[in-house]
């Protein structure tokens, strides 16, 4: 079977599943004859595929494309690997071994970038949020389990690695290079600032972050501070765990976030008052490559009334996963319990929509970036113009006037921007159209 006919399977896999996903979850109540009965019709469907279709297709092609689209329709972080898959994924998943510094999601059967570790291979070639690796050293990562793809970028220190990348309104792949190295994390920092007021920068939560950052307020304090920035963008390592250390650190009561799933009965967090050592003013800045840790204490400081959230949406990326391994060896990793915050939303599933929204600096981003050459020298890449400033101008003016009122435009436009993050309507708005080229 020619790459275009098995492509064409494998989607017509997906859709199948995603639609037979769709009608039974349209019903939490259906009879276990019901569930069976929308097996029955799959498994008709593969039937017809097999004794139908123009040309005799691979049926595990067929099958493994029928498992992702399953997968990744339920949860953009779960992965199926093969028994082989599954020991090396063991072997490799505690291993200190050199990398590129990329966190990444599945959307459109791909790998989709959350962020890129600042001042990482992955960043200094310019990759950040949105673009989607097509392939790595040649390996189509369609279908590839999420967790075999971070193996497959690991290796020794100075060793390359060669991604194929898709970026939104770019119309044809590049191919980078990228040298592998050890990640380190950028220390916390923090400065005092006119008015009085201390900015605290953190790229990660790992690590140590949370309690570097507690220092940093300290010492902020000592110096004099009154109000502080809380500067949470490009923040997408750390756990939820961390997360609600960080936020405990500026709430004295209340719930911080909880975690519930199937079979994982509520775990509320609730703050710690002998652990809160801020009191006062405070804003939190996000932006798309905030996720995980990072969002759990944002969504708790701004749904507590505890600080204004100042930026761009976050990713959307705070789960308990777990390997669930399968008969034949292989296993599955999927979610099985969700962080939320403490109005009730699961943060995987809406992320964290800012209260103090800058639309307009994500329009201007977006035509940025529109504008932006290829990469072929990742070495000589400039870093991109940074909105930063900017974003630390207005975290600094809502600490100072308050939280601005939105005009009805503004608030017809947040409201877009709060639908589900993956969805069509989202790619369509906000990240404009993905250019994924004819195979």
């Amino acid at each position: 079977m020619n790459r275009r006919l098995k492509l064409v399977v494998i989607a017509f896999s997906f859709l199948l599943v995603s639609a037979l996903l769709a009608g039974a979850m349209a019903s939490k109540t259906a009879s276990p004859e019901e569930t069976y009965r929308h097996m029955g019709v799959f498994s008709e469907v593969l039937s017809r595929i097999k004794s139908e279709y123009v040309e005799e297709p691979n049926m595990g092609v067929v099958n493994l494309g029928a498992i992702n689209g399953l997968l990744e329709s339920l949860d953009p972080y779960a992965s199926y690997m093969s028994a082989d898959q599954y020991k090396q994924y063991q072997r490799e998943q505690n291993s200190k071994k050199a990398n590129v510094g990329l966190r990444m999601a599945k959307r459109y059967s791909m790998l989709s970038i959350i962020d890129a570790v600042p001042m990482s291979p992955a960043a200094k070639a310019g990759l950040g949020t949105g673009d989607m690796v097509e392939a790595i050293n040649g390996v189509s990562t369609r279908d590839m389990p999420l967790a075999y793809a971070d193996i497959m970028l690991q290796g020794e220190a100075g060793s390359n690695v060669e991604l194929t990348v898709l970026r939104f309104r770019k119309p044809e792949p590049q191919k980078i290079t990228l040298a592998r190295a050890a990640i380190v994390f950028q220390p916390v920092t923090a400065k005092l600032m006119d008015n009085n007021i201390g900015h605290i920068r953190a790229t990660s939560l790992s690590d140590g972050k949370v309690a570097e950052i507690a220092n940093a307020v300290q010492s902020l304090a000592k110096q004099g501070a009154k109000k502080i920035v809380l500067d949470l963008r490009h923040c997408a390592y750390g756990s939820p765990t961390d997360g609600i250390a960080l936020a405990n650190l500026f709430m004295d009561k209340g719930t911080i976030s909880y975690l519930v799933g199937q079979k994982n009965a509520r775990q509320n967090f609730e703050a710690d008052s002998s652990k809160q050592i801020w009191k006062d003013g405070l804003v939190v800045i996000t932006n798309r490559g905030t996720a995980s840790g990072a969002e759990v204490a944002a969504a708790a400081l701004m749904d507590s009334k505890r600080a204004e959230v100042v930026g761009e949406r976050t990713y959307g990326d705070a789960g308990l996963r777990k390997a669930l391994t399968m008969d034949d060896g292989g296993a599955v990793i999927l979610t099985v319990a969700k962080y939320y915050s403490p109005s009730g939303k699961a943060i995987q599933d809406n992320a964290v929509m800012p209260s103090v929204p800058l639309l307009e600096q994500q329009e201007q981003q977006a035509s940025e970036d529109e504008e932006e050459p290829p990469v072929t020298n990742p070495a000589a890449v400039e870093p991109k113009k940074s909105t930063e400033d900017e974003l630390l101008k207005k975290a600094i003016e809502v600490l100072v006037k308050g939280k601005p009122a939105l005009t009805d435009e503004q608030a017809r436009a947040v409201a877009a921007r709060q639908k589900k993050p993956g969805t069509e309507a989202e790619s369509a708005t906000e990240l404009g159209p993905l250019n994924i080229p004819k195979k």
